[in-house]
C-alpha cells in the first residue's frame, strides 16, 4: 500500500491511501471464495455457484466488506510505518477506484498531540503529616455534640454569638431587588422566609450575623453587607446589599455531656475512649485520602503550568461536555433550580471548559510519562482491577466484564489505571515537604 499522512492543525491529519490493484483483486478474491463456499443459491449446489452469479447477487455486501478489509490493513501498517499516535481513525471517505484497479481512499484521524515532556523526576511538593491531633479530635467531638444539641426558644434575653435566629429575609442593591438587579434568579441571596441563621461569622455573608447579635424576637433589623469577590454571583462583587430582616424566633444549642451515654448513642453501647479511638482512624483515612489528593493537584499544577500544546477540538468538546454535565447535576442537588442553573450557562461552560482542558492536558502529559517509564496495564492486572469494581458491586464478575466489552469501556479502564500507575511514579519520586497540619481539613464524621 502507498499511505501518506499529512499532519494539520489541532491534533488532526488526513490518511491518504492507494491500495495496489493485485492487492485489491486478492482481496477481493478471499471475499468472493468466502461467499461462493457458504451462499445457498436456487439452481446450483452449495459452493458450486459461479463465481460471477456470486458478485452479481452479493455486489454490495462483497463491496462494504472489501472495503473494510482494506480500511483495516491500512490503518494497522500506517501505525507500523507512519510517525503517528492515532486517538481516532475517523471513518474512511472518498472510495475511488482507478482504471487499473487501484482502490484509493482518505480518512481524517485524530491525533495525540505532541508533547515535550517536562521534568517529572523531583518535582517538588508539600503536604501535612496525616497524623492527627489531640486538638483535631477535640474539634471533630465538638461537632458530633453540635449534631446532637438540642434547641431551646430564648424568651428571657437577646439573640448571641453561637445561637440560631429563625428569620424572614429579602435584599436589594442600589435601590433594586437583588434579582432585578442581575437579571437574574440569584437563589438564597435574594430572600428567605422561616431560615435558620446561626450565628456566627460562617454563615451567609461576612458581616450579616454579628449585625443580628442583640437582636430580640419580633425585631427588625436593616442589615448590610459587601459582597467578597469570590462569591458565585460575579455581578454582586464588591457591592453594597441591604437586606430588611425579621427576628422571628431565638434558639439556643443545648449540647449533651461528652460522655460514655452520649458514646454510646453513636456507636451502639461502646464508650468513649472507643468512640475516639473510632475517630480517629476515620480521621485519619479521610486525611490521608485528602492529602494525596493535594499532592496529586500540585503534581497536575506543575505539569500544566510547565508545558503547553495542542489539544484535540473534537476531545476537548466532548470533555468540556462532561464536566459541564457535572456542574449542572451538582448544582441541581445543591437545590438549584433550572431557572438558576439555566441563567449561570456561560459560567457553567467557562468553568466547564477549563477544566476538560486541564484534564485532557494531565492525561495525556501521564500517558507520555507511562511511555517513556515503560509502565503498563497487563491483561491479568485489568480483569483482577473488574473483578474487584465487580465484587464491590455485588455483580458477577464474567457478566460484568462483558457488559464492559459490549460497551467499549474497557480500553478506557485500562488508560485510566495506566494513568494511575504515572501518577504514583512521578509522587514516588517527588520531593515532599512537610508543612503545618492546619491543612486540609479533616471532614466530619
Amino acid at each position: 500500500m502507498n499511505i501518506s499522512v499529512e499532519k494539520q492543525p489541532n491534533c488532526t491529519a488526513t490518511l491518504r491511501v492507494e491500495v495496489p490493484s493485485e492487492t485489491v483483486k486478492s482481496e477481493r478474491d478471499n471475499i468472493v471464495s468466502t461467499y461462493a463456499s457458504q451462499a445457498r443459491i436456487q439452481g446450483f449446489r452449495p459452493g458450486k455457484a459461479p463465481k460471477k452469479v456470486i458478485e452479481k447477487r452479493f455486489a454490495d455486501q462483497i463491496t462494504e466488506e472489501l472495503e473494510e478489509r482494506l480500511t483495516r490493513k491500512a490503518f494497522d501498517e500506517a501505525l507500523q510505518t507512519q510517525d503517528i499516535k492515532v486517538l481516532n481513525f475517523g471513518h474512511p471517505a472518498l472510495f475511488n477506484t482507478e482504471e487499473s484497479g487501484a482502490i484509493t481512499f482518505e480518512s481524517v484521524l485524530i491525533l495525540a498531540p505532541d508533547i515535550s515532556l517536562p521534568e517529572y523526576k523531583g518535582v517538588s511538593i508539600s503536604a501535612p503529616s496525616a497524623e492527627i491531633t489531640d486538638q483535631e479530635l477535640d474539634q471533630q467531638l465538638e461537632t458530633l455534640r453540635e449534631r446532637s444539641a438540642e434547641y431551646h426558644d430564648v424568651e428571657d434575653r437577646p439573640a448571641q454569638a453561637g445561637d440560631i435566629a429563625v428569620i424572614n429575609y429579602s435584599g436589594t442593591v442600589e435601590g433594586q431587588s437583588i434579582e432585578e438587579f442581575v437579571g437574574r434568579p440569584v437563589g438564597y441571596i435574594a430572600g428567605r422566609e422561616g431560615f435558620w441563621m446561626k450565628l456566627d461569622e460562617q454563615s451567609f455573608l461576612p458581616g450579616f450575623a454579628a449585625q443580628l447579635e442583640g437582636a430580640n424576637k419580633a425585631d427588625q433589623r436593616t442589615v448590610t453587607v459587601t459582597v467578597p469577590d469570590d462569591f458565585p454571583v460575579s455581578e454582586l462583587h464588591g457591592k453594597e446589599l441591604s437586606f430588611e430582616v425579621t427576628v422571628n424566633e431565638i434558639k439556643e444549642a443545648v449540647l449533651p455531656e461528652l460522655d460514655d451515654e452520649f458514646a454510646g448513642k453513636i456507636t451502639g453501647g461502646k464508650g468513649l475512649d472507643e468512640l475516639k479511638e473510632m475517630l480517629r482512624q476515620r480521621m485519619g483515612y479521610e486525611k490521608q485520602r485528602q492529602i494525596d489528593d493535594m499532592k496529586v493537584n500540585q503534581i497536575v499544577e506543575h505539569f500544566n503550568s510547565a508545558v503547553d500544546f495542542d489539544l484535540p477540538d473534537a476531545l476537548l468538546h466532548q470533555e468540556t461536555q462532561s464536566q459541564a454535565d457535572q456542574l449542572v447535576q451538582r448544582g441541581a442537588q445543591s437545590g438549584m433550580s433550572e431557572d438558576e442553573l439555566a441563567a449561570q450557562r456561560e459560567e457553567i461552560f467557562a468553568t466547564a471548559g477549563m477544566q476538560a482542558r486541564t484534564n485532557l492536558k494531565t492525561n495525556f502529559i501521564l500517558q507520555e510519562i507511562a511511555r517513556a517509564e515503560n509502565l503498563s496495564v497487563g491483561d491479568q492486572e485489568l480483569v483482577s482491577h473488574l473483578a474487584q469494581i465487580a465484587s464491590s458491586r455485588k455483580e458477577n464478575p464474567k457478566k460484568f466484564i462483558k457488559q464492559l466489552q459490549r460497551e467499549g469501556r474497557i480500553p478506557g479502564i485500562r488508560n485510566s489505571m495506566l494513568v494511575g500507575k504515572a501518577i504514583d511514579f512521578v509522587l514516588e519520586h517527588a520531593n515532599v515537604e512537610e508543612i503545618p497540619a492546619e491543612t486540609p481539613e479533616t471532614s466530619e464524621a
